[in-house]
């Protein structure tokens, strides 16, 4: 009788979900800077954009293909793809074509990748909440203002405290229930406080202390993120990052102290993420050194001006 070897299941991709019911707070160039430092980590990365009615984070992407072939430089680039949402009659009938579109996607791409980096649209959809129910890291990118934070909690009007959770938190509660049902596994959730004024100011503070507070409620994790800077913007038509080479062929433009506030910025929440990677090839054990050494070293003025 002959014993068929045990053959090991093939390694799942960790699965990264961008969420905020809120549109604006910077879900689509958190979620491309994220796919870059994983590239540039030696990760093989896809991305998924369901928000297919807006497209920003798929327009991103094409941006910094064209971008790339046109300027002849060498950008790393993700296997992305754009899925379709159902609009048809029946509801029932758009959440089954829309499950199959998702599943197909994530089948071509979780076994062959390191890491797929979702972006999910800024209101409560089924393809969302799919999303949400499988991520390993949830960022939640949140702007610092009382506005932003009624998605995720109500507040006493007298003295700013949390007095319960609201929509999106808990949808949120509800996904990372579902998860720990499926495998026994709970999602990394992570806040990341957007366009963050340079000076302190008294909203800062008691938006600080509200996130801090609804923190230890739903069990999250809160950093700081992206400051209020022109550059991010300026980013988008080209489908740069503050991670590619800050100088002027990429930029086409002399880069400036912004930009390399920014990539300190953008390094800082990376790492703050405790994204896994991969151990898989000796390439990109090799990239990920170097790349821990980039981080690592202070970043100087000269090296752009």
């Amino acid at each position: 009788m002959l014993v068929q070897p045990i053959q090991e299941s093939p390694q799942s991709a960790h699965v990264v979900v961008l969420g905020n019911e809120k549109g604006g707070s910077g879900k689509s160039t958190t979620a491309l800077h994220i796919a870059v430092a994983l590239m540039k980590a030696g990760q093989r990365v896809a991305t998924i954009d369901l928000d297919s009615r807006q497209q920003s984070f798929t327009h991103y992407v094409e941006n910094r293909r064209a971008w790339a072939e046109r300027a002849r430089l060498k950008l790393e680039l993700p296997t992305h793809y754009c899925v379709a949402r159902a609009d048809g009659n029946s509801v029932e009938a758009n959440e089954a074509q829309e499950f199959s579109n998702f599943s197909k996607a994530i089948a071509r791409i979780e076994h062959t990748h390191d890491v797929v980096v979702i972006d999910t649209p800024g209101n409560d959809t089924y393809l969302m909440r799919l999303a949400h129910s499988m991520a390993d890291t949830l960022v939640t990118p949140l702007n610092d203002s009382f506005v932003d934070f009624d998605v995720l909690a109500t507040l006493d009007q007298t003295n700013f405290t949390v007095t319960g959770e609201s929509h999106y938190a808990e949808m949120v509660r509800e996904a990372r229930r579902q998860r720990r049902l499926v495998d026994g596994r709970v999602t990394d959730w992570i806040v990341v406080r957007n366009r963050l004024a340079t000076l302190g100011s008294r909203n800062k503070r008691l938006v600080g202390e509200g996130i801090n507070q609804l923190a230890k409620r739903m069990g999250f994790r809160s950093v700081d993120g992206f400051a209020e800077r022109v550059v991010y913007r300026e980013f988008f038509p080209r489908g740069l990052t503050a991670l590619d080479d800050l100088d002027e062929i990429t930029l086409g433009t002399r880069p400036s102290m912004s930009h390399i506030t920014a990539r300190e910025e953008v390094i800082s929440l990376l790492n703050a993420l405790h994204l896994p990677l991969s151990e898989n090839g000796r390439r990109r054990a090799s990239a990920r050194a170097e790349w821990y050494s980039v981080m690592d070293q202070p970043l100087q003025v000269h090296d752009v001006i």
